[in-house]
């Protein structure tokens, strides 16, 4: 895209997720951070929840930014805030405000809210008054911030991200009209939740009335704050064609344009340390299997890895299975694979046993749960547990495919690995997402930045993006096709594709490894933020029409 767009003077943008690493919105926040600041210095600034001292660990706090603002809204306005800067690479400015304090008022909010524009929030529950109390109290930071310094002359856009940060962009349009609103939603919570409850998303979406299936699946006060929120953005966004579909049907307003997530890849060691981070990664790797299965394993094994978020359905954690089972009665795999499957769940900490046994080098087998790195809370309620042992899967020394279950967060303090989940990524020679529901999907996008080739669906907003039809591994990127009618195809696909890429030599491996990496480079945010600043332009265009 060569056309110039009008520009903000001030962007400010809020997340759940902004210094609170949780999912793939704060990927796209922090890398877009840099492209943007370039532009706005800090005149970017991001608002995130305060979620107390000692849990955001990559916010710094200053007591000199804004610091005669800062003094004026505690002290007249009664916010309690904190603000600093965002511990990554561009450091862009962020306020983290503490909500609590508007749980006194949630229920004349949510009749203000009811009256003014129709939210419903009588069938909230969970996260919803968090959220919803986070977003309001976003907009009165916004609000005061604004009169303050006196913006009135300035173009401002305020961008919210996902239904969690809404009720600040009602705010904003009761108490501060001139500012642009922007509106992301990165995946619908009605869509999000047909999927995750194994109904058929695709097949019938004509079907499908958004305010009907809120009901049904009990989300409606999500969906009434989403759908709300799509309606009265000056600007409505979505991340991909699959969800602008979605979004259309569901909450019946198509999205005025499309933005992709980009990334930087500066979190991507450089050329003289990727082959020593590597070698770190694959020797912890083989250690913890080897120690977990109880011997040791041939020196041409393959790692393989799935990860995400606990979304046993959404995220192709079923079909991961059900393709790795296939895989390993097939006579023509060359290679032993250990699949890792790197998904955060419940735990009360690391499998103390194992911890002694890779802190004194002792190989033996574990006789109970030889499959999983931490202690898991009930296990036996654990949908991929439950599928290991459906499949049969024994992790003896003549089976093919090795299972090592990794239920922690990878923070670089798990008790085990002791690395951050890209510090074991980078070891890695494939990797699966074999998605049902995924908007956009940057974990296959992080995983081809670090050369690790990777399988992903035509499902994915990512797999869209690469290539519409499906696409073999040597690409880079395989692409399988996924429908709500070929689920079995899809897992004889992925187990062929893995073959495939197992059975290669170290030639062909080394060619696809370097295709992987050049198809990451496509995705920079240089490419995609254009789209970004339409975005804004179609925002400030609404308040000078």
């Amino acid at each position: 895209m060569t056309q110039e767009f009008a520009k903000p003077d001030y962007i400010f943008e809020t997340s759940w997720e902004v210094c609170n690493k949780i999912g793939g919105i704060y990927t796209v926040l922090s890398t877009k951070a840099r492209t943007l600041k370039q532009t706005l210095g800090d005149n970017l600034i991001f608002i995130g929840p305060d979620l107390g001292l000692g849990i955001q660990h990559d916010f710094i706090e200053s007591n000199t930014i804004f610091q005669d603002w800062k003094e004026s809204a505690e002290k007249r306005n009664h916010l309690k805030i904190r603000i600093g800067r965002w511990n990554i690479p561009s450091q862009p400015i962020v306020i983290l405000v503490d909500y609590r304090p508007f749980f006194a008022h949630k229920n004349e909010i949510y009749s203000r809210m009811w009256e003014w524009f129709g939210i419903n929030s009588l069938y909230g529950f969970g996260d919803y008054d968090d959220a919803s109390l986070f977003g309001y109290s976003v907009g009165t930071i916004i609000e005061n911030f604004y009169h303050f310094y006196r913006l009135d002359n300035q173009h401002v856009i305020a961008h919210f991200n996902e239904w969690n940060t809404a009720f600040g962009l009602f705010y904003l349009k009761r108490f501060l009209p001139p500012v642009g609103t922007i509106f992301t939603t990165h995946a619908t919570t009605v869509g999000r939740s047909i999927a995750g409850n194994n109904k058929p998303l695709y097949d019938y979406l004509p079907g499908y009335h958004g305010d009907q299936m809120s009901k049904e699946l009990n989300v409606e006060s999500k969906h009434s704050v989403e759908k709300h929120a799509a309606h009265l953005a000056d600007c409505f966004t979505t991340v991909s064609k699959i969800t602008a579909k979605e979004c259309t049907r569901i909450l019946e307003k198509k999205p005025d344009i499309i933005t992709p997530n980009g990334f930087e890849d500066n979190f991507v060691p450089d050329h003289d340390l990727f082959p020593i981070k590597r070698a770190e990664a694959r020797d912890i790797l083989k250690k913890v299997s080897e120690t977990l299965v109880g011997y040791k394993l041939p020196s041409d094994t393959l790692f393989v890895a799935t990860s995400g978020r606990y979304e046993y359905i959404n995220k192709g954690l079923n079909l991961f299975l059900d393709t790795l089972h296939s895989v390993e009665n097939d006579k023509s795999l060359q290679h032993t694979i250990v699949a890792f499957i790197m998904v955060p769940a419940y735990i009360s900490g690391p499998k103390f046993a194992l911890q002694n046994k890779l802190l004194n080098n002792i190989t033996s087998a574990f006789k109970e749960n030889p499959f999983v790195t931490h202690e898991m809370v009930e296990p036996w309620k654990d949908p991929i547990l439950s599928n290991i042992s459906w499949l049969n899967f024994t992790n003896h020394s003549d089976s093919k495919i090795k299972l090592v279950f990794v239920p922690s967060y990878l923070n670089g303090n798990d008790g085990i690995f002791n690395k951050s989940y890209y510090d074991l990524l980078i070891g890695m020679d494939l990797t699966m997402f074999l998605s049902y529901y995924e908007p956009w999907g940057y974990t296959p996008l992080e995983s081809i930045a670090f050369s690790v080739p990777t399988i992903t669906t035509t499902l994915s907003g990512f797999g869209q993006w690469i290539n519409e039809h499906p696409q073999p591994i040597d690409k880079g990127v395989a692409i399988i096709e996924r429908k709500d009618s070929n689920y079995a195809n899809a897992a004889a696909d992925a187990a062929y594709q893995l073959i495939t890429f197992a059975n290669m030599n170290h030639s062909e491996i080394t060619e696809v490894r370097t295709n992987a990496q050049s198809l990451s480079q496509k995705a920079h945010w240089e490419f995609f933020i254009p789209f970004y600043y339409q975005a804004y332009e179609i925002a400030l265009s609404k308040k000078h029409a």
